[in-house]
């Protein structure tokens, strides 16, 4: 299981109502097509949270440079107006922040840190409550 945040390009705040459903749409296409599931989606101002569990066959390269790829293409095509506010043709910024979740890291530690983010602005915008997952 992993820890994951993104955030958008020039920490511009355009994570909308709008383009957070879309971001949670390709991630739920992401986990039925390539089986990747998405246990906790959240929002915070500029950034976005995920707690995720992939399959072996996935490094941690390519599980972000998927869900990087695939929600920021389909942002600028269901949300055209996020372009007014980034140039150059990019949602994401070039970094990341993935940790994964373990022993030390127990699943309601990695959640309570991440609802703790951001001065209370910190939305969940999908949660798998069943997901088969005991740590």
């Amino acid at each position: 299981m992993y820890h994951l945040v993104c955030a958008v390009k020039y920490r511009r705040s355009v994570l909308s109502e709008s383009v957070t459903d879309t971001i949670v749409n390709v991630c739920m296409d992401i986990q039925e097509k390539y089986g990747i599931e998405f246990i906790e989606i959240g929002t915070d101002d500029n950034h976005i949270h995920y707690l995720i569990q992939s399959p072996p066959k996935y490094s941690p390269t390519q599980i972000v440079t998927m869900i990087k790829s695939l929600t920021g293409r389909m942002v600028f095509k269901i949300n055209p107006e996020v372009k007014n506010k980034l140039w150059g043709g990019e949602f994401w910024s070039d970094g990341y922040w993935m940790v994964t979740v373990s022993q030390n890291r127990t699943e309601d530690v990695i959640k309570e840190y991440v609802k703790n983010q951001g001065n209370g602005k910190y939305q969940v915008a999908h949660r798998q409550d069943d997901h088969g997952i005991s740590l």
